[in-house]
């Protein structure tokens, strides 16, 4: 029998060890810094759940103050699905005990860690440690992306946690199957945490009572630098790590000028990233004694006078916020950057964003969106939190989530990467097991992947590490990451698979082949084997050196003659479908709907590798060419014309305009004399889609092409048309849709319009 060295705890008479006692110790050690304590019962479930109850004993704490995460039932606790862990999101808890040994995954992981107080315990229930990593559960199933099995799916991901379990300090281990004490995560630092709350300023705008709720000193001087949204073009970057109040700070705002009689817009990726935003803006209006009786939503709060802090979905944000209004964004790092963007209109904005979490990169954030913050006429005032709200500084469970699941990965530093160059790059595949036995690697390339990204959750690590469909590939410089593409085979379905897509069945993993099956009806789509780049990202240090390109150009000659093609889909922006197409990708896909966070419709690309690519490429490239006529004036009929023009000119082959005699002389007609657009719209979209598929065969502008998106291929009407592209008036639009064509005339027409054009010269 192991006996822990912490003489505050013994083995019990029975020869098992006294959790009870041992997890008085760790309370007791956590109340005493502030910090919180991690115990893990690994072996037996059915011992480990009762280990649990003693823990909860040992601890001394009241029954409401304690959480199992688990999919068993029976508890007197508060019981949660695992899968249901972000309901712990803005919450605190004393205990909370996550059960892994059913429906583990990483983000249930980081939920529940960040719900637990200062001088509590988070208890994991684990399998055997030295088993755990072939173990399979739930989510090693959603790794199993067909044609692979679960039996596919490694376990190396569990493998690093355990190693981390095993010697990070303040992790207490018991082996309940051996009945012994492996670790008794005895932890003490010499960490005074009774910091003084910070004096209320002298020169306030915001009320006394919103200084006063502050915590730290951190807080009170975000709450300071958010006074500016008082006027206007005024910006504040609020930034934190999880746990600082950053979210607390910004509802202090909120609340401020709601009492004032202003109109507050809070927006994140979802109502429960914005949760403790309006916790706190009602509790500071209930406190001022502002809060109206109306305010029955606990997303939209009324406030005497016209005061209000209201939730706003992030494609609808940008719209509402108007010219009195304030716009508060929170978890902003989790937001693609052309939403981002699009909130610089409002005239005074907040973002507040996690440095540091599975919300999002604050990192990313400020390399891919602070350039055009900075570019614009807010005036920007930066701050930054450092210090914790629920625990002390140096808590060993929020070094240990960060380490365990690379909340804190960074890319190499920007001094180590700057020579890279085409030709001091190396092109190397990264095996999971290279990463994991490199943890200076991994933490690398998985930085990179993180910052490419608007939304990277602990899961994707697992996904990384496990996942047997995922490969990854980059250009190291001196063996330091420097560009990293994440690739997902795909297809290679069995018939029994493809019929189950056809039916409406969904396959994990397989983006191209079940949108060409389910969406599009082709049942054969799954049967070529592709790679789609899931994600590809270059350091930002070393961008515009083409090092992305080169990246695509070295997958496509290892691929070459190993897959039918290589594949892409994302969320359709101008530049994107400019850069996809410049490395060999064509378009086959746009889809009509809008994602809901982005905003943005997503497009599909492929780039053929052989044959059997080829005839999947050119069938679906027909079939895009053959509808999306018809999508533009329905279910894309908002895209903007930039993202058409990109889409379509990155289609290969080129449309082919079928004009009938008649139909030439109304175009001719419309364009060199007295005739009408309207006599034949059907003639003049075949001709605009002719052009944009081909804009190298006639040189047109910008505006004249936006003029073919709107008003032909997408049958605006021509005021809103003539308004938004900016002619005086609907004559001079429709003069200028007549001068667009003349040229499409010259290079496309028959003998029938040559001869037509010759009555008008």
């Amino acid at each position: 029998m192991t006996r822990s060295g912490d003489p505050s705890v013994s083995d019990s008479p029975a020869g098992t060890p006294d959790i009870e006692r041992l997890a008085a110790a760790r309370r007791d050690e956590a109340l005493a810094t502030n910090q919180r304590r991690l115990v893990v019962l690994s072996g037996d479930r059915d011992s480990g759940i009762d280990a649990a109850f003693d823990v909860v004993r040992g601890a001394d704490v009241p029954d409401d103050e304690v959480t199992f995460v688990t999919t068993r039932e029976g508890f007197r606790f508060e019981r949660i699905e695992p899968r249901h862990a972000a309901n712990l999101l803005g919450t605190t808890r004393t205990v909370v005990v996550l059960d892994a040994h059913d429906d583990f995954a990483p983000n249930a992981l980081g939920r529940v860690a960040g719900a637990i107080d200062g001088g509590g315990l988070l208890v994991l229930l684990t399998p055997s440690l030295d088993e755990w990593a072939s173990d399979r559960n739930s989510f090693d199933e959603r790794l199993a992306v067909p044609p692979a099995t679960v039996e596919d799916v490694s376990g190396r991901f569990r493998t690093r946690l355990v190693s981390t379990l095993r010697d990070h300090p303040g992790v207490a281990l018991v082996n309940l199957d051996t009945g012994t004490v492996e670790r008794d995560g005895a932890y003490e630092q010499g960490i005074t945490f009774d910091i003084p709350l910070p004096p209320v300023p002298r020169d306030r705008l915001f009320p006394r009572r919103a200084y006063e709720d502050c915590l730290t000193a951190d807080q009170s001087d975000a709450l300071a630098a958010l006074e500016v949204l008082h006027g206007d073009d005024a910006a504040v970057v609020v930034e934190a790590d999880r746990g600082r109040g950053k979210s607390s700070a910004a509802g202090l705002a909120a609340g401020s000028l709601a009492a004032e009689g202003r109109d507050v817009v809070v927006t994140a990726p979802g109502k429960r990233n914005a949760a403790e935003v309006f916790v706190r803006a009602e509790r500071l209006l209930d406190d001022l004694g502002a809060l109206s009786s109306g305010s029955a939503d606990a997303f939209d709060l009324s406030a005497r006078g016209s005061g209000r802090v209201r939730y706003v979905p992030p494609t609808e944000a940008g719209a509402e916020a108007g010219h009195e209004t304030v716009l508060i964004v929170d978890e902003a790092a989790a937001l693609p950057v052309r939403l981002l963007s699009s909130y610089l209109d409002a005239p005074a904005v907040a973002f507040c964003t996690t440095v540091r979490g599975y919300e999002g990169a604050g990192r990313g954030f400020s390399v891919r969106f602070r350039d055009r913050l900075d570019e614009s006429s807010h005036e920007v005032t930066d701050v930054r939190l450092d210090h914790p709200i629920r625990y002390a500084v140096g808590d060993p469970v929020e070094s240990w989530t960060f380490r365990a699941l690379l909340l804190d990965a960074r890319p190499p530093v920007e001094e180590l990467i700057e020579d890279a160059a085409h030709s001091t790059v190396a092109y190397r595949r990264l095996t999971p097991d290279d990463l994991l036995a490199d943890e200076h690697l991994l933490r690398e390339a998985f930085g990179l992947l993180v910052l490419a990204h608007y939304r990277t959750e602990p899961d994707d690590l697992a996904r990384l590490l496990d996942a047997p469909n995922l490969t990854l590939r980059a250009l190291t410089f001196d063996d330091r990451v420097v560009s990293v593409a994440l690739l997902a085979r795909e297809g290679g379905l069995d018939a029994e698979t493809r019929q189950h897509m056809y039916e409406g069945g969904r396959i994990r993993g397989n983006m191209l082949p079940d949108v060409f099956t389910s969406q599009l009806r082709d049942e054969q789509a799954g049967v070529p084997v592709g790679y789609r780049v899931m994600r590809i990202a270059t350091h930002h240090a070393v961008r515009s050196r083409g090092l992305g390109s080169h990246l695509l150009s070295s997958i496509r000659n290892e691929f070459e003659d190993d897959a039918d093609y290589l594949g892409v889909g994302f969320g359709a922006t101008p530049e994107l479908l400019s850069f996809w197409r410049d490395n060999g990708y064509r378009t086959v896909h746009l889809s009509t709907t809008r994602n809901d966070t982005s905003g943005e419709y997503s497009a599909l690309m492929m780039h053929p590798l052989s044959e059997a690519g080829e005839t999947l490429h050119d069938r679906h490239a027909r079939w895009f060419l053959g509808r999306i006529g018809d999508v533009l004036t329905d279910a894309l009929s908002d895209l903007d014309p930039d993202v058409a023009r990109a889409a379509l000119a990155a289609v290969d082959p080129e449309f082919a305009p079928s004009l009938s005699p008649y139909e030439w002389r109304v175009v001719v007609g419309a364009s060199y004399g007295p005739g009408q657009y309207t006599s034949a719209p059907g003639a003049f979209r075949e001709l605009a889609l002719a052009h944009l598929t081909a804009p190298k065969n006639v040189s047109l502008t910008k505006l004249e092409e936006r003029l073919l998106v709107r008003k032909v291929l997408q049958a605006r009407p021509w005021t809103p048309v003539a308004d938004e592209l900016g002619f005086h008036s609907t004559a001079q639009c429709m003069r200028a849709l007549g001068d667009a064509f003349e040229p499409l005339v010259d290079y496309y027409g028959s003998d029938v319009a040559v001869a037509e054009r010759g009555r008008y010269e």
